[in-house]
């Protein structure tokens, strides 16, 4: 893991290339004593962000569904999903909600600086576990279904933690934007009968970024993020050095300025995804100089720039090859 430091120039990479520094954030860092994100939201001017009305009904309707949640857990990493539920959660049942932030080898330095940031800034009610999914031999394997086994051990370690605190539900941040791709984690949370409310409500990604600036997330206009091991082909064994790998050098991408990115990891070769828009500034012969400079020396033999650029879900694409491939 990296040190203090290099974790808060990675958190600060992540948060300064969402865009726009709103007017919202300024307010909520001034209420680092407040017990309700409301607070810092209501001192806004009102024309600061305005939600939709049918938006901001989605919103009474999200809060009335946790309202009626009980004692409730938020699994809670950091990122724009849910950072919103967790500030949600927290604004309808305060002190009956408890955020959970697992930590393990897959999980960024950074994610963890912001995810300590949105606790800070909002009051939540919060508390960080280890997760041994790297024991389980299912997970390091990194077939298809790895999620699953991620997930399952995130959720039978919450189910533990919640016994022993006394909640009875656990929630996740899953939107409808997600259930187009392929993400067997959803199957270990239904097995463990884990909520997922934006889906109850039927809040996209759109949604919940326009919601988190007008409460005042600095997590509005982070780029997608996902954990480590996704970066890893199928089949590819998930190991720490690995991981560690991926880290540094995407760690070291946003360090030359570029926002939305992946680092793939193929053995000797790194292959690096950028935002279709940021491409041209990538091919620039100055500017590939120094993204080799910046990954070559992490043990890669290869550096190779992906012409067809970002896209979710990329190394599932193999997976629809096989689909289409006849029967023999």
């Amino acid at each position: 893991m990296t040190t203090n430091s290099s974790q808060n120039r990675a958190a600060w990479a992540l948060l300064s290339t969402a865009r726009g520094v709103s007017a919202a954030q300024e307010a909520a860092s001034t209420y680092s004593d407040v017990s309700d994100a409301s607070d810092a939201c209501a001192a806004l001017p009102e024309t600061s962000f305005e939600i939709l009305p049918a938006l901001a009904q989605k919103q009474e309707a999200l809060l009335e569904n946790l309202r009626g949640a009980g004692r409730m857990m938020v699994a809670f990493s950091g990122g724009v999903d849910s950072s919103y539920l967790a500030w949600a959660a927290h604004r309808a049942l305060g002190d009956d909600c408890l955020s959970v932030t697992a930590l393990s080898p897959s999980y960024p330095a950074s994610h963890r600086a912001v995810a300590e940031d949105v606790v800070e800034r909002f009051g939540l009610s919060h508390r960080f576990v280890e997760t041994d999914e790297m024991e389980r031999e299912s997970y390091r394997a990194n077939a298809s279904d790895r999620c699953y086994h991620c997930k399952s051990e995130l959720f039978e370690t919450m189910d533990r933690l919640g016994r022993e605190l006394g909640f009875s539900a656990t929630c996740y941040g899953v939107n409808t934007d997600d259930t187009g791709d392929f993400r067997p984690g959803h199957r270990a949370a239904a097995e463990h009968a884990v909520r997922a409310p934006f889906l109850e409500i039927g809040l996209s990604k759109a949604e919940i970024r326009s919601l988190s600036r007008a409460a005042g997330l600095p997590t509005a206009d982070l780029p997608a993020s996902a954990c480590l091991s996704s970066r890893l082909p199928y089949g590819t064994q998930v190991t720490v050095e690995r991981l560690g790998q991926v880290e540094q050098g995407e760690e070291n991408l946003r360090g030359l300025g570029f926002r939305q990115l992946r680092l793939r990891h193929h053995g000797e070769l790194a292959r690096i995804e950028i935002d279709p828009q940021e491409l041209p500034r990538a091919l620039d012969p100055e500017m590939a100089k120094r993204i080799v400079q910046a990954i070559k020396p992490l043990g890669f033999r290869y550096v190779s720039l992906d012409l067809e650029g970002y896209r979710t879900g990329s190394l599932n694409e193999v997976l629809q090859v096989h689909r289409d491939e006849p029967l023999r």
